[in-house]
């Protein structure tokens, strides 16, 4: 097992990476100060990890929310749902929520253990890699809008984030591929020699080797961790994390909520960022494609939907928290392992980005 810790003052937390660490209930127990647990988990999880999570848990008051699963049911009505097993279960101030799956179910029982009685402590237990690597570690809870993804929610950070590396054996691939792209994302924002082993151990990665995951994992988590002690609630440096994601977000928007997973978005919208990167001048062609080649080699799109237009995308990343008086910002590359968080482009590398011919781009290489 590795313990990485999230510095922020008396409220840091550890990060526990390891497999079958959901059997050592000590890791969860020393953190749960009452005793009253509500987990929170959905349909998929439910019959996979729920029993050994109890079964850790014993000797507790516990409470069991299980929601519908998918990208779909993270809003109001689902988030009501936690509530109403909080409250029919008459669980207190002391109680502690557990978020046991993927990033819907950690962002969505983050924002309630956030709201419920003004706040009460909450832990992650990510099951994708996804949210293993990103959702999990640095506070960010909260639910969709139909008009845009994340913009109701909260800052709550956990009091601890238990990583069993164990749980993706049950992963699907295609769940596992997006959970990659956050991966590849650390690579490009802040870790070139991190980039060039993933595109070394890419192969290993998909093939679930437990050795390369656990590396992946604490390499991810440890860059994340790093800037979030830093700036907390994404008042500048934080931002570099969503490289990708205001395009994607966009996709995600249009498309419907889970019609393309969030990894997915992220990595064509990487593309798109990587593209306008290049038309700036800040990184060649080469650069661009070293990172499309390694996405297409993580099993993710790298072409946009072909049906959306950009005044589509600018419709929707109109709506993004890192809007500021108006003026879209983005986060774009300096170079391999430089982000940069700006608001300052032209607007016609813009257009132009948007109007590039994906797939005749990546047909070329």
């Amino acid at each position: 097992m590795q313990t990485l810790q999230v510095e922020l003052g008396e409220r840091s937390y550890p990060i526990y990476i390891g497999a079958q660490l959901l059997a050592q209930a000590e890791l969860l127990t020393q953190h749960i100060s009452g005793h009253q647990v509500a987990i929170v988990t959905n349909e998929t999880v439910a019959p996979l990890y729920l029993g050994k999570l109890t079964k850790a848990l014993q000797g507790f008051e516990l409470a069991t929310v299980v929601l519908p699963d998918g990208e779909a049911f993270k809003n109001w009505e689902t988030l009501q749902l936690i509530f109403d097993g909080l409250l029919s279960a008459r669980h207190e101030r002391s109680t502690t929520v557990i978020a046991l799956g993927g990033g819907v179910v950690g962002d969505m029982a983050g924002f309630a253990a956030a709201c419920y009685q003004r706040g009460v402590d909450f832990i992650q237990v990510p099951t994708t890699l996804l949210s293993q690597v990103d959702s999990s570690v640095g506070g960010k809870t909260g639910i969709n809008h139909p008009q845009g993804k994340n913009m109701i929610g909260a800052f709550y950070q956990p009091k601890a984030v238990l990583i069993d590396t164990a749980s993706l054996i049950s992963l699907p691939p295609r769940e596992l591929s997006a959970g990659l792209a956050e991966v590849i994302k650390y690579g490009l924002i802040c870790d070139e020699p991190f980039l060039a082993w993933l595109e070394s151990n890419i192969e290993s990665l998909r093939a679930l080797d437990q050795q390369a995951l656990s590396v992946a994992i604490e390499r991810s988590c440890a860059a994340k961790a790093q800037v979030v002690g830093v700036d907390e609630r994404e008042s500048g440096l934080r931002a570099i994390l969503n490289l990708g994601h205001t395009f994607g977000h966009a996709i995600e928007t249009h498309q419907g909520y889970g019609v393309w997973l969030h990894g997915e978005a992220v990595a064509a919208g990487t593309v798109m960022a990587l593209e306008m990167s290049r038309r700036l001048g800040w990184i060649t062609a080469a650069e661009r494609d070293r990172a499309v080649r390694l996405f297409q080699r993580a099993g993710l799109p790298v072409v946009p939907p072909e049906e959306m237009v950009p005044e589509d995308f600018l419709k929707h990343m109109a709506v993004d928290k890192k809007v500021q008086g108006g003026r879209l910002r983005l986060v774009l590359l300096r170079q391999i392992g430089d982000a940069i968080v700006t608001g300052d482009f032209p607007r016609e590398i813009l257009d132009a980005t948007l109007a590039t011919d994906y797939r005749a781009l990546v047909a070329q290489l």
